[in-house]
C-alpha cells in the first residue's frame, strides 16, 4: 500500500470509531488483526471479534468530539500516528468514573497493513493525563 491509501483507510476507521459505528471500526482490518490498547485489561487481542468487544467497550463509554493529526510516519507497510484526542467520557475511563466530563489528551497508534487492510493497531495513549482530568474536583 501506499501513504495514501495507509492515511484513508485509518481515517476511515477512526471516523467510525469516533462516530460510535463498531461495525465499520473494524471492517479496516484482516481477520487475523491484532489489536493493542496498551495498558487496557485483555490486551493484546487477536481477531476481529476481540478488537469489536474493545471497540463496544470503548464507544460505550466515551464519544470522541476532535482528533488533530500531529504527526505521521511511515516505514514500508507501518504507519505511527501521533494525535491531540478530545472527547466527553459518558462512562468510564482508567477505570474513574466520567460523569459526563471532558478530557484532552495525547495518543499514539501504530498501524501495519497487509492485503489492503489494517493487522496490526496498537495505541498508547497518555493516561497520566486522562486520570489527572477526572480526578480533578
Amino acid at each position: 500500500m501506499n501513504q495514501q491509501e495507509m492515511i484513508s483507510l485509518v481515517e476511515r476507521h477512526i471516523k467510525a470509531e469516533g462516530a460510535g459505528d463498531v461495525e465499520g471500526a473494524v471492517a479496516v482490518y484482516t481477520d487475523d488483526v491484532i489489536h493493542d490498547a496498551v495498558g487496557f485489561p485483555g490486551a493484546p487481542c487477536t481477531g476481529k471479534e476481540g478488537a469489536r468487544n474493545f471497540y463496544r467497550f470503548l464507544t460505550a463509554n466515551f464519544r470522541t468530539e476532535g482528533e488533530k493529526v500531529l504527526n505521521r510516519f511511515f516505514d514500508g507497510n507501518t504507519m505511527v500516528l501521533e494525535q491531540n484526542m478530545t472527547g466527553t467520557v459518558t462512562g468510564e475511563m482508567m477505570g474513574i468514573p466520567g460523569r459526563g466530563r471532558r478530557v484532552n489528551f495525547g495518543i499514539l497508534h501504530v498501524f501495519g497493513f497487509r492485503d489492503g487492510l489494517i493487522c496490526r493497531e496498537q495505541a498508547w495513549i497518555d493516561s497520566g493525563s486522562i486520570v489527572a482530568q477526572l480526578s480533578a474536583a
